[in-house]
């Protein structure tokens, strides 16, 4: 049978793990919604059997009988409930497990920009750099995808490794760290989010603009993290003139705020400047710092010779 039919949402049908067992191969994602579903239907059947337990019963009418009945009938009402979607538990479920599993492409609604806000600090674990590489994960996903022209990892290298020279200098960082961390937020540049003009905002490390920010500003539907749970928002970013505001205006709001002191100490070990950076509340993401480091340590950063230099570096805008 598939899963979510009706014949799933009958309690005596026993078999609905090993369904999901043997479907999880070959549709994860229904898999993973089915799961949420049960999971959701567990926890409403121990609402209402906490619900029972507390009350004092039927004294007089009782019988052993009834309270087998009124337990089949609690078990087959939750997996009835948790069908519709009540409380909304096993979509919320269904939606973690597969950010988790599926972390380069966290943008599972294309209206939707998904990127780690500048909130709170999160707690953080960053692996060696000498990990072997992995897939690097894509960034916010903007409204003209693909709009500024960087259609490789290599282009987005290439184009911007010029301008992070002088702000990489100033942080004391290694320049690839600056472009790891902008090939996070912006998805090798393909995702930099959109002015309502349809005009690139610049904005390479998504930062918000708050109060004071008196400059340009791009409003979008984000994705943000709060605790541990992805919470759909709307938020003010910045926007720039061009990609080397951008680097400079990183440059200034880092060396600006004194939470990141211990991220400015440790800057010559980018792992460490990572993590301070992450537990500092840079982001949201509890493996935003995880991350950049394996965007660091993918070939097209990590080959690059000491005296790399790009063509064109006149031309960033």
């Amino acid at each position: 049978m598939s899963i979510g039919v009706s014949k799933g949402d009958v309690y005596t049908d026993f078999k609905g793990l090993a369904e999901l067992r043997l479907n999880g191969q070959t549709d994860p994602d229904q898999t993973l919604r089915a799961a949420g579903r049960q999971f959701e239907a567990m926890f409403i059947q121990m609402m209402l059997k906490s619900m029972r337990d507390a009350s004092p019963g039927d004294s007089l009418m009782g019988s052993g009988g009834q309270d087998m009945y009124q337990d089949m009938f609690d078990k087959q009402i939750s997996l009835t409930l948790s069908a519709q979607g009540a409380l909304g538990l096993g979509v919320a479920m269904a939606r973690q497990m597969q950010q988790s599993q599926a972390a380069p492409q966290e943008a599972a609604d294309p209206g939707v920009t998904v990127m780690p806000p500048r909130s709170s600090a999160p707690t953080a674990t960053v692996p060696a750099m000498s990990l072997p590489s992995v897939a690097a994960p894509a960034g916010p996903r903007a409204a003209n995808e693909g709009a500024t022209g960087f259609n490789t990892p290599e282009d987005f290298v290439a184009a911007l490794w010029p301008a992070a020279q002088a702000p990489a200098r100033e942080l004391g960082v290694d320049p690839r760290v600056l472009i790891a961390q902008a090939a996070l937020e912006t998805g090798w540049g393909r995702s930099v989010l959109q002015r309502g003009d349809g005009q690139s905002s610049h904005n390479l490390f998504n930062i918000k603009a708050g109060d004071k920010w008196d400059g340009g500003r791009v409003n979008v539907a984000t994705l943000e993290y709060r605790d541990g749970v992805a919470v759909k928002e709307r938020a003010n970013f910045r926007a720039y003139d061009s990609f080397s505001d951008s680097f400079a205006d990183y440059v200034d709001f880092i060396k600006s705020q004194p939470r990141y002191r211990e991220a400015l100490a440790h800057a010559g070990d980018p792992r460490q400047f990572l993590s301070e950076l992450q537990s500092a509340g840079y982001a949201t993401d509890p493996r935003y710092a995880e991350k950049i480091g394996s965007l660091l340590r993918r070939e097209v950063l990590s080959g690059l010779p000491a005296d790399f230099r790009a063509d064109g570096a006149e031309s960033i805008t």
